[in-house]
Formats: C-alpha cells, structure tokens, sequence
C-alpha cells in the first residue's frame, strides 16, 4: 500500500477591508445579490459575483424550490448563466458570501460539492485557474488560487 499526500494553500484576509480593490468590489456584489436570494425554506442566503475576462460582472444568489432539489445554488446560477451569456469569456474570479437568516455566520463558506464540479467543468474547458474568494456573513475571507484546491481529484470529461 501506498499514500499520497495532498496539500492545498489558500490565503486568508481578516475582513472585507484586507481585500484588494477589486476583489472588496466583486464580494460587496456577491453581498449585495445575497439579499435578494429566494431561500424560505433554509433560511441560508447565498451571493456569488463572478468577473470574466471580458470586464463583465455576473450575479447569482441562491433559488430554492419546495421539491428539492429543483433549487439551484448562487454559484450555479452564476456560472451557468455566465457561459449562456458570454460563452466565449473566461471566468477569472469568483466571490462567495453565504449568511443565515437564523444565525450569524461568522466562518468562510466554500461552494457545495455539486458547485465544485460545475466550477471544475469552466476551470478545465477554459484551462485558465478560477480564484475563489468565500466568506461567511461577516469575517474572515479565504481565496483560493484554483478550484483543484477545493477539489484536487477532479471528474472531468477524459474519465468519461
């Protein structure tokens, strides 16, 4: 028997002060779209910004529906509407912000793993890394350089 090792690197910014510019700029979107997510039944909002390479900005912020699991996640509804909309454009950064309407949530909170492998899908058709930066509602905001970080043995299309 053998044992692999894997190890994975993020950076970590205090608050939404820490952040560059334009990434501050990106999450205060995904902040903003976070609000206005339709969430009666788990009361969990969450808010995706998504920059492309082309300048564009898209939104998306979770969708439930009372027959789970017709609902959609906020990075779903961004990632897919971004490759309907600019099919041709490269995602570049993704900013995640997820809060409760029940409790504060205090911790990052990465995508889910159905939006791991959507995002792992653009990240391997584009073969350019995606930046993830995710947080709670409020502290400490956590970016990872690529979704293999997040996902380091990735499904993809040569299993298939």
């Amino acid at each position: 028997m053998k044992k692999i090792t894997i190890t994975t690197q993020f950076s970590v910014f205090d608050s939404l002060e820490d952040l560059p510019n334009d990434i501050y700029s990106l999450m205060e979107q995904a902040v903003a779209i976070r609000k206005k997510a339709y969430a009666p039944y788990s009361k969990f909002r969450v808010g995706t910004a998504i920059l492309l390479d082309n300048g564009k900005i898209v939104l998306g912020s979770n969708q439930e529906n009372a027959a789970y699991p017709s609902g959609l996640c906020a990075e779903r509804v961004a990632i897919f509407q971004a490759g309907a909309i600019y099919p041709d454009a490269k995602i570049l950064k993704m900013a995640i912000t997820a809060a409760s309407d029940t409790n504060k949530t205090t911790t990052p909170i990465p995508p889910c793993g159905s939006c791991r492998q959507s995002i792992a899908e653009y990240e391997i058709k584009q073969d350019t890394p995606i930046e993830i930066y995710f947080m709670g509602e409020t502290g400490a905001i956590y970016k990872s350089a690529s979704l293999k970080n997040l996902l380091p043995f990735l499904f993809d299309k040569n299993f298939l």
